[in-house]
């Protein structure tokens, strides 16, 4: 995959990239146009090979200029091609209108919506709406949408589906459900992230013969974490090494009954590398904490004084996991992030600092939407609404990197630089997931990668090993010792 495909865009930032090729490199839009209809023409023959029935909904503006030239091309190749449009042709401007001319040409007609009553069609294309949308899905558009939604064959969308906002992931009232996306010039990030990769289907981007030029025309681009993303940062590990080169975290957490979750994260920073792993947790289970899981040291804590020995022989903090919103783990925070070790907090450690924000530097937080909105004082309606812009605002105010977790994880710090998780699956949804990844960040900070690193490689790690535990084991029941039995081998050079 090209390093263009590794780079995440907004729609405005794509229409610059789109402009950068028309007028900077002296590609005409017609060219880009019928480039773009024939990626997806190609597309759909070869996933769709049995569909002889083409049905190719047209809105306005390119979208639609890309759908008649997709019509086209369908009907020259010998297909039966019903072509909708929403937007009379006739009032179609630039390039678009070149291209519904040329469908007319060819022989092409147009028809109106609705379609007849029983009509079918074998493959649906959706060329829509576009990037462009910036409200809720109203009127005959609704109605067409949720009439293909509705519809037995399989549905390619041109660039993104209709409905879906192509910077944020949200379905804007409704969307269409696509089989398979084909996407432009720059990879829009809605498309990985919320309801993105649900509405998407499978995706294909294609840069349409565009030099790699155009994208020093847009700054601020996101990035794709994915599986090479592990090991940009982790060197191979010198033979004559010791533990002491690889760290020593600290898991502080595990209030009365949430034994497990520090557990997790202490067993989890062990899979990933860590030389030395502690958790302090409370007395009431620290005796028997490390009796399946010898390999962790164990330090009973009745209070923050407890703390101050196992602090200064740690080289990194993971703080939250269990530790509960009463006055013992409220205590222990407090003590923990006054003592300035890089740290990673989590659960109820992130609800904790929510009633008392605080910036420091070195420090990574990776909340749930949930989370995240007690940290910025929203609704998690307002998170999972922009999970990137939302992530972005966390990092700058809290001066960290912000790891907020869901589909389509998103990690950014306070420079605006962001990232998206492409890897993982809904059987990662489960109790004890986020405490791996806790622990996955932190065993990498303590092997010396920066906030910024660890996040986006222990992101990468995280989801990764996820895949490869559903691939093994199926995506229902999943638990999160399973993830973090598969770490080994995702860390394997």
């Amino acid at each position: 995959m090209s390093l263009v495909a590794d780079r995440l865009y907004t729609a405005q930032q794509v229409r610059r990239l789109d402009a950068c090729a028309i007028e900077q490199k002296g590609i005409p839009g017609y060219t880009l146009m019928n480039r773009a209809g024939v990626a997806v023409f190609e597309a759909a023959r070869a996933r769709f090979t049995s569909a002889r029935r083409w049905l190719v909904l047209c809105g306005a503006g390119n979208n639609a200029g890309d759908g008649y030239v997709i019509a086209r091309l369908a009907r020259q190749a010998g297909l039966k091609v019903t072509v909708c449009a929403l937007t009379a042709p006739d009032t179609l401007a630039g390039d678009a209108a070149l291209a519904a001319a040329d469908w007319s040409a060819c022989g092409g007609e147009v028809n109106s919506w609705p379609m007849e009553s029983g009509f079918a069609a074998d493959l649906i294309v959706d060329a829509l709406l576009g990037t462009g949308l910036d409200r809720d899905v109203t009127g005959g558009y609704r109605e067409v949408v949720d009439w293909v939604n509705d519809s037995a064959g399989p549905v390619v969308a041109v660039d993104i589906p209709s409905g879906l906002h192509a910077d944020s992931g949200r379905v804007m009232g409704t969307a269409i459900q696509a089989a398979l996306t084909v996407s432009f010039i720059g990879q829009k990030r809605g498309l990985f992230t919320g309801d993105g990769p649900d509405y998407a289907g499978e995706l294909l981007f294609e840069e349409l013969g565009t030099p790699m030029a155009i994208h020093d025309c847009v700054a601020n681009s996101g990035i794709r974490i994915r599986e090479s993303t592990i090991h940009r940062w982790l060197p191979g590990r010198q033979r004559n090494s010791h533990k002491g080169h690889y760290g020593h975290v600290l898991v502080v957490g595990g209030a009365p009954g949430m034994s497990g979750a520090v557990r997790l994260a202490g067993e989890a920073a062990l899979r990933s590398g860590a030389g030395l792993v502690t958790v302090a947790t409370h007395a009431e289970h620290s005796a028997f904490l490390n009796v399946a899981r010898p390999e962790l040291m164990v330090a009973a804590v009745d209070s923050a004084a407890d703390l101050g020995d196992l602090l200064e022989r740690a080289t990194v903090l993971a703080l939250g996991p269990g530790i509960g919103q009463a006055g013992w783990g409220e205590t222990l925070v407090q003590a923990s992030l006054a003592a300035g070790l890089p740290t990673v907090v989590d659960a109820d450690g992130l609800n904790l600092l929510a009633r008392t924000p605080i910036e420091r530097d070195d420090w990574v937080l990776t909340p749930h939407p949930a989370e995240a909105a007690r940290l910025l004082g929203c609704r998690t309606a307002d998170i999972q609404a922009d999970r990137v812009e939302r992530a972005l605002e966390l990092a700058r105010r809290y001066n960290a990197v912000a790891v907020l977790k869901g589909c389509g994880t998103v990690v950014a710090d306070p420079a605006g630089h962001y990232g998206i998780c492409t890897l993982g699956n809904p059987g990662m949804a489960t109790a004890g997931s986020g405490d791996v990844l806790t622990g996955i960040i932190a065993s990498l900070m303590g092997q010396g990668l920066s906030p910024w690193q660890a996040a986006l490689a222990g992101v990468a790690a995280h989801a990764l090993a996820g895949d490869r535990a559903a691939d093994h084991l199926g995506v229902q029941g999943l638990m999160a010792s399973d993830i973090s039995g598969a770490l080994p081998q995702v860390f394997k050079h």
